[in-house]
């Protein structure tokens, strides 16, 4: 029998409760899911077939959208308010024989409102739960086959996705493992070769930005910029430039006065 019952209501998110049977069936298999409208062989009995399948699996998925409480059955009322209906006495069967169920709520708004349970299913209200959102579906499929793969081991045997992942990994060669680990190296390596080149930061007491031997503007963070020293000249003498956003300052010193200086 298959290991997860996937329970909802009609009337309530089936294109959901669709969606997460098939990508379930897809990364386990067909055997390991049990999915009302395609696990029931024509002329089957349906009530037998839905009670033995509850009452043989390992884990109970109910999926609940934001009319699974109001969709009404043929006297007007409430559905979930009759003893014979069937989302009910799935999750009712499943919680009376211990067995795991895990509420799959549909949307970001949906919620177990504990008040409005009947009383053999207020245990339903304290299950933790998982959410799927159909903008977030692959996502949150992922996480929930994940979850699946934790509480139940067996079914770890055969994730196809763990398998294909297992086999990529083992089918590369030592020079695309190589690639693959580049990139790790060329950042290591970029950090170090700024760090040498003058950029890096100082951890400890001298917590900052440093600069050494900086080619052309640079700006540590708050305050001025700070503009590295320039020289321009010709034979007969140097000009140098230095100074902030507040103002330049220009020294010019002439080779003849540093000769003179010299001879002094």
């Amino acid at each position: 029998m298959p290991d997860i019952f996937v329970n909802y209501r009609t009337g309530d998110e089936e294109s959901a409760a669709t969606m997460i049977a098939r990508e379930l069936i897809r990364r386990f298999g067909r055997e390991r899911i049990f999915f009302a409208s395609d696990s029931i062989e024509p002329g089957h009995r349906f009530p037998v077939e839905l009670v033995r399948a509850v009452e043989e699996c390992e884990a109970l998925l109910a999926v609940i959208g934001p009319r699974w409480t109001e969709v009404r059955g043929a006297d007007g009322r409430p559905a979930l308010e009759a003893e014979q209906d069937w989302t009910r006495r799935e999750i009712q069967t499943a919680l009376e024989r211990g067995i795991l169920v895990i509420p799959v709520l549909i949307g970001k708004a949906t919620r177990i409102d504990h008040a409005v349970l009947p009383e053999d299913l207020r245990e339903l209200a304290d299950c933790q739960y998982r959410r799927f959102d159909h903008r977030n579906a692959e996502t949150d499929m992922t996480a929930l086959g994940d979850a699946l793969t934790r509480l139940l081991p067996e079914l770890g045997a055969v994730d196809r996705d763990a398998r294909a992942a297992r086999e990529r990994t083992e089918a590369k060669s030592p020079e695309e493992s190589a690639r693959d680990a580049a990139p790790s190296r060329m950042r290591a390596r970029d950090v170090d070769q700024r760090v040498r080149g003058g950029i890096g930061n100082l951890n400890g007491d001298l917590s900052g930005t440093f600069v050494n031997e900086p080619q052309g503007p640079v700006n540590t963070g708050r305050g001025h910029q700070y503009n590295a020293p320039h020289f321009q000249g010709d034979n007969t003498g140097v000009q140098f430039t230095a100074g902030d956003n507040s103002g330049t300052v220009h020294q010019r010193f002439e080779r003849e006065r540093r000769r003179s200086d010299d001879g002094r």
